[in-house]
């Protein structure tokens, strides 16, 4: 039987990639290296980084960065794999538990469907697998490749799931499954993920590159506790899909049939560059053994959005990490990491 852990579960490491070229953050690349490494060094502090790396000229690179900013190089190892992008919630493998073993699972990423160089982050699942050594599984539904991405399922470890209607049931933009159906995507979330009851809510972000992406939108704090973005501002495109979004939630119900808690999160104020809206979120926090991190935008709800994190973890401590260099490549903390559980 498997069931996909919780963030909050002990993790075995945190699955990151380091940015190999500049094309996800056009004419940010040097900041963003520099970006990279402090968020390396933040997560090393908690537990171990499984770093991918295209190959020994970048990896010889990095180490001289890590070791400029006193990362303990203990904490790393080196995946040497070429990617298209660094973006390893979804195209890296989703590590689930099957009985009392791991289980590495393919969800055959595209992407995003939107994009059509990713042949090199094709093979990631494979490579970190055989890395790991853990079993990988190719998800498949009625005899065909399933595509998802970790992006858009967020899991309470006790068998609940949610995910966005906009991501995985828009008819005409990025269909990951064509005419998939509700009971289809629930069928898939029950058999690897362990998952028996599905909260569907609606839009996502302005400016989401993923059209739809849950980590941007609600996040599990606990097992019956969900915090979710909320935009004030009744005259923002945000508004109205967030608002819905809170009411679904606050309709819902957990797998016991009980009502969750519900959070409410701010939203920064938007985030402008090169004539594009960027999908900033305080909810793509990232979970770890002992910390959480936090996304921050140099914006007066950052302090906000890191109290009640505070309040949701308090046994970990709460950090927040600027993510404006970032959010230019339309993702932030929980977008670029993958948790291996232990």
């Amino acid at each position: 039987m498997r069931r996909f852990p919780a963030e909050w579960e002990e993790q075995h490491g945190i699955l990151l990639c380091f940015p190999h070229n500049g094309k996800d953050w056009p004419g940010k690349y040097h900041a963003i290296q520099w970006a990279f490494v402090e968020f390396i060094k933040k997560v090393s502090l908690c537990e171990q980084v499984f770093l991918v790396v295209a190959d020994k000229e970048l990896q010889n690179k990095v180490t001289d960065m890590l070791e400029m900013a006193t990362v303990n190089l203990k904490n790393i190892t080196f995946i040497t794999q070429k990617t298209n992008r660094s973006w390893m919630r979804d195209s890296g493998p989703i590590i689930v538990k099957n009985g009392n073993k791991r289980e590495a699972l393919n969800f055959n990423f595209n992407g995003w469907a939107k994009y059509a160089n990713h042949q090199l982050d094709k093979h990631v699942p494979k490579r970190i697998s055989e890395e790991l050594n853990i079993p990988l599984t190719q998800v498949v539904f009625k005899g065909k490749p399933v595509v998802l991405e970790g992006g858009a399922l967020e899991v309470n470890g006790k068998g609940t799931l949610i995910t966005s209607e906009e991501c995985l049931l828009h008819p005409s933009i990025q269909i990951r499954n064509a005419n998939f159906t509700k009971a289809d995507y629930e069928a898939i979330f029950k058999e690897y993920l362990g998952v028996t009851n599905t909260i569907w809510v609606g839009d996502g972000i302005i400016g989401d590159d993923t059209h739809g992406h849950i980590d941007d939108l609600c996040r599990f704090v606990n097992e019956d506790t969900i915090v979710t973005v909320v935009e004030t501002n009744e005259k923002h495109k945000n508004y109205k899909a967030l608002q819905d979004n809170l009411k679904r939630l606050q309709n819902s119900v957990l797998e016991d049939g009980k009502k969750p808690n519900i959070v409410v999160l701010p939203m920064p104020k938007d985030i402008h560059f090169d004539g594009l809206t960027l999908p900033a979120s305080y909810a793509n926090f990232l979970i770890l053994n002992h910390c959480v991190l936090v996304p921050t935008f140099n914006d007066s709800n950052d302090r906000k959005a890191l109290n009640i994190l505070a309040g949701c973890f308090p046994d970990r401590e709460v950090i927040g990490i600027i993510c404006i260099d970032f959010i230019w490549g339309f993702g932030t903390l929980h977008c670029l990491s993958q948790q291996v559980p232990k």
